[in-house]
Order: structure tokens, then sequence, then C-alpha cells
């Protein structure tokens, strides 16, 4: 399904309906994934007064840094095991399995009686939500002509973005109706438990990726072209151990681990404290309603990263991979001081959260979603995106509880940001070592 076209054509021509339908199930489950990672975030501060006692609250960073945390560690370990099923047993079923489960667990959030039950239900649901984009990124890479995939992969991810600002603007108009006073948050999750529904779709839209079926057919269980007919047993090799068997392939596999480790150690311990940081702004400038100024950052936030999203895909094929990847973590680096630091007032603040989140969303993990995939052949891919998109956070699981215990430490969310920014820096050396894709086929 990737063949080539002529040089002239758009984009777009000759993409039919199977490959718009293939990335439209693979965009909305991401987009349940944005919605419950930023639900999660931006009820927090009222969940945490509802769940915790009157001493615990003298602390609330450490909380919600641990809420945040243990979400990250089940996402991260849930998303090893599935993205590596996805080669054995094919993307569609597993898919269809991690959407049912972290719609029942979304569910079930709603229901949690203390601050325990709640951390253990977020560690099951990141569970859950771990195996869904692995296998859309690998089904979209798979099924879509090489001069489409980039943008095919960057509208995928936008799910994200759609779904932390769907997220955004629901809380929004929940906490400012509060049908159930302070425990309106639960509401959020009950939301959250929709996405059962749309199995009924992934199991009539997509069939299963023929590029992954045909390695299988074939035996071809080498990770990366490099490999490509080097004899090799029939008897399938473990699908982690090929990737870090082959040294070019566990090359890529350590340089993308940094890179998605810089993103998502940036996010994660820095731009979920920035509604906590608005709020804080608003209550000094004496503003109403601090908490609407919080969600109204949250929404602007999500809406320039959804904007970056979108034009990922455009933007890589036009620079090339290693200079988009520059451009995404410089501008990271450099908007952490101006948005924690160099802008004091609140309005002021609202516009640079949206440029914000351009780049520490946006572009800081769209990358993620074409880059992976164009450097690994179908018998590891899944397994490989997991490695590098899902084993991060088996160790960015403690930057938020790290975050959260330095905050009162360090004298607040500005220098605890400044601390944990510097990990950009990384995204500055990395891509140096990286190979430049842009404009070839994907490894088969």
């Amino acid at each position: 399904m990737a063949s080539a076209a002529p040089a002239s054509s758009r984009w777009h021509t000759g993409l039919t309906r199977t490959h718009w339908r293939v990335l439209t199930a693979s965009f909305l489950g991401w987009i349940f994934d944005g919605y419950e990672t930023y639900a999660l975030v931006a009820v927090l501060p009222t969940a945490l007064r509802s769940l915790l006692s009157p001493e615990q609250l003298k602390t609330p960073a450490i909380w919600a840094g641990t809420a945040i945390g243990a979400t990250l560690l089940g996402w991260g370990i849930g998303g090893l095991v599935g993205g590596t099923l996805a080669d054995y047993v094919g993307r569609k079923r597993v898919m269809i399995a991690s959407v049912l489960l972290y719609a029942g667990l979304s569910g079930l959030t709603a229901l949690s009686p203390s601050f325990l039950a709640l951390i253990a239900l977020r560690f099951a649901t990141g569970m859950a939500m771990g195996s869904e984009w692995s296998t859309g990124v690998a089904m979209v890479a798979e099924t879509w002509p090489d001069r489409a995939r980039a943008k095919g992969a960057g509208f995928l991810q936008s799910g994200f973005g759609w779904g932390t600002l769907l997220a955004a603007v629901i809380w929004w108009l929940v906490s400012r109706w509060s049908p159930l006073g302070d425990q309106s948050w639960r509401l959020m999750f009950v939301i959250g438990a929709i996405p059962a529904v749309f199995t009924l779709y992934i199991r009539r839209a997509m069939a299963e990726s023929e590029a992954w079926l045909k390695a299988v057919r074939e035996r071809r269980w080498a990770a990366t072209e490099a490999q490509r007919g080097v004899a090799r047993a029939d008897r399938r090799p473990f699908t982690v151990t090929e990737i870090f068997r082959e040294a070019e392939s566990r090359r890529r596999i350590l340089l993308l681990f940094v890179l998605s480790l810089t993103s998502i150690v940036g996010w994660y311990a820095i731009s979920t404290w920035l509604p906590a940081h608005v709020q804080s702004l608003a209550t000094r400038e004496g503003r109403a309603h601090p908490d609407q100024w919080a969600a109204a950052a949250g929404i602007l936030y999500t809406a320039g990263a959804v904007a970056a999203y979108m034009a990922a895909g455009f933007v890589i094929d036009a620079i090339g991979r290693r200079k988009f990847l520059l451009l995404t973590y410089a501008g990271a680096l450099v908007l952490t001081p101006v948005t924690y630091f160099w802008v004091a007032s609140v309005q002021a603040i609202l516009l640079v959260a949206a440029v914000n989140g351009f780049f520490t969303l946006g572009l800081a993990y769209s990358w993620l979603a074409i880059y992976p995939a164009e450097l690994f052949t179908p018998s590891v891919r899944s397994t490989a995106a997991s490695l590098v998109f899902n084993g991060t956070r088996l160790i960015a699981w403690v930057f938020p509880i790290l975050a959260g215990t330095l905050i009162p430490l360090l004298g607040g969310i500005p220098w605890t940001a400044m601390t944990f920014g510097t990990i950009y820096v990384l995204g500055l050396i990395v891509p140096w070592f990286a190979p430049e894709t842009r404009g070839k086929p994907l490894p088969q």
C-alpha cells in the first residue's frame, strides 16, 4: 500500500476509504487517551480536596505528583506488554482489548472512595491506555503510502491534542456548572467510559495490517533494513531481544529512547504544573474564579498543541527529521523560562500557554508517531515504537512525584520548572547522531 506516486501528485492523491478508516480508528483511540490524561491533570486540585485529609492537603503537590506518576507507571508497563503483543497477535486485536479495558477502568475511577483507590485505578487505567498508541502508529505507518505517511501519523498524533482539548473544555463547563458540588470531578471519568462503544467501530472498520501479516508469513524477523537478507533460523526470536541484538537497531532504539525521555519528562515534570501556576498568578492578582483562569490556560495550551500536531507531518517532510527535532527542543527550552519566569501577568500567560503547548506537547510528541516507525521493520515495529514511547515512562513516572516534592523545597513551581527544563538540552545533542529518513521508503 506504500506505492510510489509522481512527484507532482498532491500528498493525498490515491488515498482510499481504507486508508482513512485506519486513520480514523487509530485517531479516535488516541483522542480517548488524550482525554484521560488531561482529565486527571485538570481535576486533581478538586479531587484532592475531596479525598485527602486537611493535614495531607498541606502538601498537595506531592499527592498530585503521586497520582500522575502512578498513571504514567501503569502506562509504561501496559504499553510495553501491549506493544510487544501486537507484533505477535496483530494490531487490531490489541487495540480493541486496550480500548475496552481503559473505558471500563475510567468509569470505575469515578467511584473512587479514597485517594488510595484513585491511585490504584489510575495505575490500572494507565496500563490499559498504554497498549493503544503503538498499535495505531504501526497500522497507519504500514498502510499509508510513503508520500502521505508522515502527514497521516501527524494527524493520528493530533488525536491526543484533541483529546486533551476536549477534556479541558468539558472540565471548564463542569467546573462552572458543578452539578455534584465538590464531587463534580467524578463526572470527567464517567464520560471517559464512553470509548467502550468505539470498539464496535474498530471491529467493522479495520482490517489487519497486510505488511505485518506478510512479514510473519515470510519469517522476516530482522529489526532493521540493515539486517535484511541475513540468514536466520525459522523460529521467531523474542522481538525485544531482536531489537537489542542488532548493533544498528540497538543504536537507533537508544537514541530514540533518550529523545522520548526528554519529551515525556519535560511534559510531566513541567507542563502538567501550568494550570496550578496560572491559578497561583490569578490568585496573587486578586482575580475572581482563579480556577477558571487555570482552565482557560489549559484550553489554550492544548489548542497550541493541536495546531502543532496538525502541522507536524508537513513540517517534518519539508525540513527533515533532524531539523524538526532540533526546532522542537530549542523551542521547548526557550519557552520554559518565558512561561514560568518572564511572564508575570495572568492575561499575558494565556497567550504564552498556547505557544508553550505548540512546542512542549505538540511538536515534542508528534515526532514519536512518525519517526520510530521509519526505523524498524514490521515484525518488530510495534515493539520498537512501544519501547520508545512507553518504555521511557518506567523512568519518567518518578519525575511528577519528584517535581511535586521539590516545589515547596525550591520555592515554587517556576524554579522547579527551570530545574527540570534543563533536560531539553539533550534534544539539541541527540538528533545529530540519528538517521535521516526523509524521502526514504518504510522498511519492509
